[in-house]
C-alpha cells in the first residue's frame, strides 16, 4: 500500500473547508439578527455545558496547564463572552446619526481562517467561533497539531448546536488533518478574507506574511509593579494565584514582580505564605537551562507545575509550591528568566520608588512584551496614572489578576482570547479582539453642507500645457518691462545731475 501524503491531505481539506464555508456564508449573509443570535446562543450554551469535559480533554491532550482552570477559560469564552456580545447589533443598520445624516450598515468579512494555540485550544476555538458567526462570517479553525483532537471536538459540539438552530452546513468547521502546508494553504485560499491568529511569534509572522488582512498578537512579557501604597496582602494573593493559573500559559500572565523596596521584604513573606517558593541562584540557573530552547520557550517546560519543572532540571522544591520565584538583577539575553515564561516561574526585582519601578517595567516590556499588558498594585492614583501614561502597552491592569483581568473576567475589557499588541507590538490593533473587529461598516451619507460656489463654476478651459506657456511668456514680458523702466529712471537721474 503506498504511503499517505499527510501534507497533500491537509491541503485538500483546507481547500474543501474554505470552499464550503464560502458557500454557506453567501447564504448566511441574508440571515436576520434574530436568526444570527439564536444560532450563536445555541452554540454558546453547548460549549458552556461541555466546558469541564473539554477543559480536561485539552489538558490531557497537550500536557499543559490545569483542567479546572481550562474549564474556567472555557466558561469565559462561551457564557461570559456571549453575555458581553449578545446585544451588539451586527446585521443591517447598526447606527444612525440624525445630525450628520449618516447611516451605518454592518457587512461581514467573509471567511475567517482561525489559527488556535496549544496553550488555550478549546477556549480559543469557542471564542473565535462565536465572534465570527455573530458578525455573519464563515470560519475554518486551524488547530495546533498538539491540540487538534480537543479543537475538533469543541467545533463538533458547537456546529451540531448551531445547525439545529438553523446555521447553514459548512459555515463553521475545523481541520482534522493538520500540517504546516495545510494551514498555509488555508491562509492563502482565495475565499479566506481575514486571518485571526493566536499563538507563538512564528505563527503570527506567518499570518501577516500571506498578503491577507490579519489580526495577530505578540508575546507578553508582563511586569507586575507593587508600589509601597499597595494592599500587600491582596497583591501577594493575586500575584501567586494568577501566575499559578493554568500553570501560566496565558500570555497576559505576570512574568516578573517589581517590588518597591520599602515593602519588598513584607511582600516576599506574604507571597511565600501563598505558595511562592524562592529558588537560589544555582536553582535559577538550572531552571533557565530547561525553560528555553535558544530564545524561545521550550515546549517541554510550557504549562508545567513547579514540581514537574523541578524534576526536569534536578532540583528539589516543596510539594506546597504553587510557583517558583527567581531573584534577577538585569533584563536581556544574559538573564534568560527575564523573558516571557509560559510556565510557573516568576522573576523578582526590587527598585526604590515608582520612578525606578517604571524604568524596570519598561525594560521588561521592551524585552519581548511591547504593546501587550502590565499589572500594577497600588492605591496611589498618581502612580497608577503615570504607569498608564508612560508604558507602551494597551492593557494596564490595576489591583487584579493579569490572567483574568486582561481576558475580561475581572475587569471591564471585552472578554477575549486574542489580545492585540498594537503598532508597537507589530499588530494592527491594541484592542481585545472581539466581534467589532470582524465586520466592516458601509455608510450612507446625505449632503449636510452644500458645495461652495467655486466648485460650481467651470473655471479655465485652457490646455494646461498652453496655459503654462502663456504664464512663461507673461513672465518674460513683465521682465522686459521692468528693464525698460530701469533704463528710463537712469536717464532721468543723469539729466538731473547736469
Amino acid at each position: 500500500m503506498p504511503d499517505i501524503d499527510n501534507d497533500l491531505l491537509s491541503i485538500q481539506e483546507a481547500r474543501t473547508l474554505a470552499t464550503a464555508a464560502h458557500q454557506a456564508q453567501k447564504q448566511f449573509i441574508h440571515a436576520s439578527q434574530a436568526e444570527v443570535d439564536r444560532i450563536c446562543q445555541a452554540m454558546s450554551e453547548a460549549a458552556f455545558a461541555a466546558a469541564e469535559r473539554l477543559g480536561r480533554m485539552a489538558s490531557e491532550e497537550t500536557g499543559y496547564g490545569v483542567p479546572e482552570h481550562k474549564t474556567l477559560k472555557n466558561i469565559i469564552s462561551s457564557k461570559l463572552l456571549w453575555d458581553a456580545i449578545k446585544d451588539i447589533p451586527t446585521v443591517g443598520i447598526i447606527r444612525q446619526d440624525a445630525k450628520k445624516k449618516t447611516v451605518e450598515i454592518a457587512w461581514p468579512m467573509g471567511v475567517i481562517a482561525a489559527l488556535t494555540p496549544s496553550t488555550n485550544p478549546t477556549s480559543t476555538t469557542m471564542y473565535k467561533t462565536l465572534i465570527s458567526v455573530k458578525a455573519r462570517n464563515g470560519i475554518v479553525i486551524a488547530p495546533h497539531p498538539f491540540a487538534a483532537k480537543c479543537c475538533v471536538e469543541t467545533t463538533r459540539l458547537m456546529v451540531e448546536a448551531g445547525e439545529r438552530a438553523g446555521m447553514p452546513k459548512g459555515l463553521v468547521s475545523c481541520m482534522t488533518k493538520v500540517t504546516l502546508p495545510g494551514t498555509q494553504e488555508l491562509m492563502k485560499h482565495k475565499y479566506v478574507a481575514l486571518i485571526l491568529a493566536t499563538g507563538g511569534s512564528d505563527m503570527v509572522r506567518a499570518a501577516h506574511s500571506v498578503g491577507k488582512p490579519a489580526y495577530g498578537v505578540g508575546p507578553g512579557n508582563v511586569p507586575v509593579y507593587v508600589d509601597r501604597s499597595a494592599d500587600l496582602q491582596r497583591a501577594a494573593k493575586y500575584i501567586v494565584a494568577s501566575k499559578a493559573f493554568d500553570h501560566s500559559v496565558i500570555c497576559a500572565t505576570e512574568q516578573a514582580v517589581i517590588a518597591d523596596k520599602p515593602i519588598a521584604a513584607q511582600l516576599e513573606e506574604l507571597m511565600k505564605a501563598e505558595g511562592a517558593y524562592f529558588v537560589n541562584d544555582e536553582q535559577a540557573r538550572a531552571l533557565a537551562g530547561i525553560l528555553f530552547a535558544g530564545h524561545l520557550p521550550n515546549p517541554k517546560s510550557v504549562g508545567k507545575s513547579p514540581q514537574q519543572l523541578a524534576q526536569m532540571c534536578g532540583i528539589g522544591v516543596p510539594s506546597s509550591a504553587r510557583i517558583l520565584v527567581a531573584r534577577l538583577k538585569s533584563v536581556g539575553s544574559a538573564e534568560p528568566l527575564s523573558g516571557e515564561k509560559l510556565t510557573t516561574v516568576l522573576g523578582w526585582y526590587e527598585t526604590d520608588g515608582w520612578e525606578a519601578g517604571c524604568e524596570r517595567s519598561l525594560e521588561l516590556i521592551n524585552y519581548g512584551g511591547r504593546g501587550h499588558s502590565l499589572v500594577i498594585h497600588a492605591q496611589d492614583e498618581k502612580v497608577i496614572t503615570q504607569f498608564g501614561l508612560e508604558k507602551p502597552v494597551f492593557r494596564i491592569l490595576v489591583n487584579t489578576f493579569g490572567t483574568l483581568g486582561a481576558t475580561g473576567y475581572t475587569t471591564g475589557v471585552m472578554p477575549s482570547m486574542t489580545l492585540g499588541s498594537g503598532g508597537v507590538g507589530g499588530a494592527i490593533t491594541g484592542d481585545n479582539i472581539t466581534v467589532h473587529h470582524l465586520y466592516n461598516i458601509k455608510r450612507i451619507a446625505y449632503e449636510i453642507t452644500p458645495p461652495p460656489e467655486a466648485a460650481m463654476r467651470p473655471g479655465s478651459t485652457d490646455d494646461p500645457s498652453q496655459l503654462s506657456g502663456k504664464i512663461n511668456q507673461a513672465a518674460v514680458t513683465v521682465g522686459a518691462a521692468e528693464n525698460q523702466i530701469d533704463e528710463i529712471v537712469r536717464r532721468v537721474l543723469a539729466e538731473l545731475k547736469k
